[in-house]
């Protein structure tokens, strides 16, 4: 199987141009092809930075001319969950028609949308590259080949993987931007390259405020990574 991520930006996705006028992002949490009426069914989650700005965003998406249905499940402040059926697109003609399929959720957000596809030969995906190159504009961010043994790897540990990602989700913003920035910094090196103080500088807080913000964020962390040593496999 080849597996390949793509920054890509197409001229007839009506979440695309949406992203594009307004400050909102869609992430899909389920999808569906009718290969009959050549629909794409989805479920989507759209974020603003604030509930005015969502309201105009969700406007201009069910006014768009590639959007057949649009319907909001439900909403809560500067979130919504909707289902929305469009037609096909020309990317996602181009990518079916050569045997590619959906591998992956896909992100959407200032005019560009992350996809992941796969594919069953090598050749089939190449010719797709060169196909899609004609009418769209797009990033190769990842290619790679997985063997069985890895796909296998793969579906058995998926819950292992969501408890990590549930794990992430678990920390405040605060405790994520503290764990990132010590680690960027070199503060879990050995010798450490930054310290509770630098630390504490960057942020502009007090020493043990850096620290109770450090262990929580590692106290989350580790309490998934051993769920999920549990959940792995062998």
């Amino acid at each position: 199987m080849i597996d390949i991520a793509l920054d890509m930006e197409q001229y007839d996705c009506p979440f695309i141009d949406t992203t594009a006028d307004h400050d909102v992002a869609f992430a899909a949490v389920h999808w569906d092809f009718d290969q009959r009426a050549r629909e794409l069914e989805t479920r989507m989650v759209v974020e603003a930075e604030d509930a005015g700005v969502l309201d105009t965003g969700l406007n201009s998406l069910q006014a768009h001319e590639n959007m057949n249905d649009c319907a909001l499940l439900r909403r809560e402040d500067n979130a919504a969950h909707i289902r929305t059926t469009i037609e096909e697109t020309a990317a996602m003609q181009t990518i079916r028609d050569n045997g590619g399929y959906i591998t992956g959720p896909f992100h959407i957000e200032a005019g560009s949308e992350t996809w992941h596809v796969g594919f069953d030969r090598g050749r089939d995906a190449d010719t797709t590259l060169s196909e899609l190159d004609r009418d769209n504009e797009y990033d190769v961010v990842e290619r790679t080949s997985a063997t069985l043994p890895q796909l296998q790897d793969l579906v058995q540990n998926a819950g292992a993987a969501m408890t990590l990602v549930d794990g992430c989700r678990d920390l405040s913003d605060t405790e994520r931007e503290t764990l990132e920035t010590a680690v960027s910094e070199g503060y879990f090196e050995s010798p450490r390259d930054a310290t509770l103080g630098s630390l504490a500088e960057d942020f502009g807080v007090s020493k043990p405020a850096v620290s109770k913000n450090l262990r929580r964020g590692e106290r989350k962390m580790i309490e998934r990574v051993v769920e999920a040593l549990d959940d792995i496999e062998d």
